[in-house]
Order: C-alpha cells, then sequence, then structure tokens
C-alpha cells in the first residue's frame, strides 16, 4: 500500500507541472464546478505493477472521464427541459422502484422455497409434461475406451469392453490408469457435441458411418486405439429420456414454486395492507 501511495503522489505530482499553488486543496486531485475529486478515491484503482508513465496516463484518463461526466450532467442540467428532466427523473426513480422491490422479493423467494423436489414428483412431472422436453439434436449413449495400440492387456481389455459385464467393475476399476480416456456408463445420454469431443475420429461428416444403434467400433490410429459401443440412439423431436433431462425437471418445478410463492406473497401483502388500513381505495 506504501508503494502505491508513493506512486501515485509521483503521477499527481506530474499531473499537477504547469498548475498554480492553491488550486487543489488538501486530499483533492481536481475540481469541476463545486464538485471535488479526492485522492482517495483513485488509489484504489490503480493496476498492478503498472509503471510510473502508465500509471500517470491511467489517473489522468480518470480524471478526464469524472471531469466530462460532471460537465455533461451540468450542461444537461442547465439546458434540459423541465418536462425531459422530469420524465428521466421519473425513469430513475422507477428503476430504483423496480430494482429494491425485486431484490426484496427475490430474499423472501429463496428463504421460503422448498428446493427438495422428489424422485416421484420428477417422475409424475415428467410423465404429465413429456412433450415438452423433446430432442434438440441427436442423443447417444454409449460407452468407449482410449489406450495405447501396445498394451499388453490389449486383446483381454478389448474382449472384456465387447462382452461387458457388470460383474467386470473391480477389472475395469484396476485398468482405468491405463487408458487415455474412457466412459464405461453406458446408462447416460450425450449430446454429439460431446461425442465428436470425445471420439475426436468421428465427425459431422461421417457420423452416419459409425452412429447406429448396437454398432461396435474399434478405432485404430497411429500408436492409440478406440473401443467403442453404440448402445443407443435418440434423433431430433424426440421426446428426451427421463435422466437427460432430469435436471431441467427439477429446475422447472423449483422456478414454478417461486411463482407460487411470489403470487402469493403480493396477494398476502396487499391483504395484510388493508386489514391493517395502511392501504385503502377510495371511491
Amino acid at each position: 500500500m506504501h508503494k502505491v501511495s508513493s506512486l501515485l503522489i509521483f503521477c499527481l505530482v506530474l499531473l499537477s507541472c504547469g498548475k498554480s499553488p492553491g488550486d487543489a486543496g488538501s486530499g483533492v486531485v481536481a475540481r469541476v464546478g463545486e464538485s471535488y475529486l479526492a485522492l482517495d478515491s483513485i488509489s484504489d484503482l490503480l493496476p498492478d505493477n503498472a509503471s510510473k508513465e502508465d500509471s500517470a496516463m491511467f489517473i489522468r484518463s480518470f480524471i478526464d472521464r469524472w471531469a466530462r461526466q460532471k460537465l455533461l450532467l451540468e450542461g444537461a442540467e442547465v439546458n434540459l427541459s423541465s418536462s425531459k428532466k422530469e420524465s428521466l427523473d421519473q425513469l430513475v426513480r422507477q428503476y430504483k422502484a423496480d430494482l429494491y422491490t425485486k431484490a426484496y422479493v427475490e430474499d423472501l423467494v429463496t428463504a421460503n422455497v422448498d428446493s427438495v423436489v422428489s424422485e416421484d414428483e420428477l417422475k409424475a412431472f415428467y410423465q404429465q409434461n413429456k412433450l415438452n422436453f423433446l430432442t434438440n439434436g441427436t442423443l447417444v449413449r454409449l460407452r468407449y475406451i482410449h489406450l495405447q495400440k501396445d498394451n499388453p492387456r490389449y486383446e483381454n481389455i478389448k474382449n472384456r469392453f465387447f462382452d461387458f459385464r457388470r460383474s467386470d467393475k473391480k477389472f475395469w476399476e484396476e485398468s482405468a490408469l491405463q487408458f487415455k480416456s474412457f466412459a464405461l456408463n453406458d446408462s447416460i445420454w450425450v449430446e454429439m457435441s460431446q461425442v465428436y469431443s470425445r471420439l475426436p475420429f468421428i465427425n459431422p461428416d461421417n457420423r452416419d458411418q459409425y452412429i447406429s444403434s448396437g454398432k461396435s467400433i474399434q478405432y485404430p490410429d497411429s500408436t492409440d486405439v478406440y473401443l467403442v459401443k453404440i448402445l443407443g440412439v435418440l434423433g431430433p423431436n424426440q421426446v428426451s429420456p427421463y435422466e437427460h433431462v432430469k435436471p431441467t425437471l427439477h429446475e422447472v418445478i423449483v422456478n414454478r414454486r417461486k411463482l407460487e410463492l411470489i403470487k402469493k406473497f403480493e396477494k398476502e401483502i396487499i391483504d395484510d395492507a388493508l386489514k391493517n388500513k395502511t392501504y385503502e381505495i377510495y371511491k
């Protein structure tokens, strides 16, 4: 902090060259009319590790922006019509009211909404709203392994991969460190963008060659090999699988609860105000 203060003082000395004594008060950097820019408002804004020259330029630019804003505001106060200023003031008041009420309601809702959604509720909501959760693109369910060709256990790994058994869990846990990358949880549906990312030999031009349900793939490149098993393919505009949209279902349900809470709160605040006579309608 001492270094920053020293650098700031140096920069201000550079900027003040040519000024007559008494142009600025103690701790004041600049003045526009009756407005003063304090030294403290700049000290914390200096970029870290900036040179003295860069800091001087930064400070001068900051001061000029401050002055320009003040001068324009003063010009606006003098030259804008009263009706225009009143219209703008009304917008400012409305914007402040909107910000305050939005923050207040959000705090109330966050503190009171129940964000826990049971599995039964998720499944019931999914069944009732399936047609609202259609796929935008192709979804694929697969498993894959990327490993070196010269792996001494390659044949065993390949055979177990294509004859996949849940009882081999320990084998896969012990073998995982030998793989460059892998995904063995074939119950998860993924988008094609993830397939392209994980399996770079597949692209939009050749995808039909590889992406079909039940297909087994053994793809070698110069030093490595990819083993892939496609378990399922779901095209666009199909009902999305439950597990794939489960996070979205949770979000939708919680958001609906929030909207219900907001409506309830808005009604209660009016009812309470009428009851307590803090809100009256004159006929």
